[in-house]
């Protein structure tokens, strides 16, 4: 069945190539929510992820020809998407603070604490609360998955900046959560 999925995907994206408008819809309104949740969960504003989905929908199609397949359509799609969110953010002056010159750095990770199974829904309104750069570190190692190495290329950032700001992050949320 995953085979068939990538294949149908496939011949999509190859009529995409070609100028073809109705594969062009029918590919949007597969990926088009998906992208839509990445991009709010950057921006945390509906018109803003609204405006990224579609700036980013416009250079896919633009730039299909540059698509090789070395990963899903639907995972180069949402790198353009995180790309172009953290690009708003940057251009909104959100900081990302250096944590390796704060008094508070951790040199060290700290062993995992146990911790209880938490509504998902306190969690999502916990990282709602969060500072928007630890909202972006919290979103990229939980949400999409990424390692602090890529999170560190995608930001700017040394890994190790990356691994203490999602340290920290992750303890206010916690924080967060437990005063709910």
């Amino acid at each position: 069945m995953k085979t068939d999925i990538r294949f149908t995907h496939k011949m999509l994206v190859e009529k995409c190539k070609t100028g073809n408008t109705s594969s062009q819809f029918e590919l949007y309104g597969l990926y088009v929510d998906a992208m839509y949740n990445v991009g709010l969960r950057f921006l945390g504003n509906k018109e803003e992820a609204e405006d990224i989905v579609q700036d980013s929908f416009v250079d896919a199609f633009k730039n299909l020809n540059n698509f090789k397949y070395d990963s899903s359509f639907g995972a180069w799609l949402k790198r353009i998407v995180i790309n172009k969110s953290i690009n708003r953010l940057k251009a909104k002056k959100i900081p990302l603070v250096s944590m390796e010159t704060h008094e508070f750095y951790l040199t060290d990770e700290e062993p995992l604490e146990a911790t209880e199974t938490v509504d998902v829904k306190k969690v999502q309104w916990g990282i709602a609360k969060l500072p928007d750069g630890y909202q972006q570190i919290i979103n990229l190692y939980l949400i999409e998955g990424y390692d602090h190495v890529e999170i560190g290329e995608i930001l700017g950032i040394s890994t190790s900046t990356s691994k203490s700001q999602y340290h920290r992050a992750k303890k206010k949320l916690l924080t967060i959560i437990n005063a709910m």
